[in-house]
């Protein structure tokens, strides 16, 4: 009998306590395998390329290069990993940088574990203090484009009311999951709204959706 594959997981952490608690962590699941660990940017985008891992675990703050510059480089990889942002800053530049750098998801150090875990088993997840963050500029952003004259958006397909709905609860870091249970749908209608949803405003992550959102208003 063939066995599962693992998740292959690197940390990117400069301090090592840090590093040692997350592989100790990760140790204890079963389709999780840490293959690398980096102190700075630099090793991370280096290691990255020599051990293609699945899933990036990202800290911003470090020495040499910083999380955001590594995530871009690390998002532009053919197969790229997904980046999961792991910081104590939730300021509004830190995570819409990060975001733009193509951060798949936004979590606090102080996150719960199965957090953590959901994120690297591939679901989307934003610490409530960032989802705020995101649901606080996205709400800015939509008074200056209705005060500005003659603004104009860029043309999209328009959404439906179902999937604005998802729309406004991806926006608030919902996962399918809690979605799906939410608007009493099956997980995989859910998943292939967002699919949909996606290629309807031209974004790459699930994420990039909250800052999408005024635009899709408008349509």
């Amino acid at each position: 009998m063939s066995q599962t594959r693992k998740i292959k997981v690197m940390i990117v952490e400069d301090q090592q306590l840090i590093r040692r608690a997350f592989r100790t962590m990760l140790s204890l699941e079963p389709d999780i395998e840490v293959v690398a660990e980096a102190g700075d940017g630099q090793e991370a985008i280096r290691l990255a390329r020599l051990k293609a891992p699945d899933v990036v675990l990202m800290d911003l703050h470090m020495p040499r290069m910083g999380g955001v510059a590594a995530t871009r480089e690390i998002a532009a990889f053919d197969a790229a990993p997904r980046v999961i942002v792991l910081t104590t800053f939730d300021d509004e530049q830190s995570v819409f940088d990060a975001i733009a750098a193509g951060a798949a998801s936004y979590l606090l150090k102080d996150a719960e574990e199965a957090e953590i875990l959901a994120a690297i088993r591939g679901e989307t997840r934003l610490s409530p203090s960032v989802a705020r963050t995101v649901l606080g500029q996205v709400r800015r952003a939509r008074a200056l484009a209705g005060a500005a004259p003659g603004a104009q958006q860029a043309p999209l397909e328009p959404l439906t009311d179902r999937e604005r709905e998802i729309l406004s609860l991806l926006a608030g870091g919902r996962s399918n999951k809690e979605i799906a249970a939410a608007l009493r749908l099956a997980e995989g209608t859910v998943k292939n709204y967002v699919s949909r949803i996606m290629e309807k405003l031209d974004v790459r992550t699930r994420t990039e959706l909250a800052v999408k959102t005024v635009r899709a208003e408008k349509t």
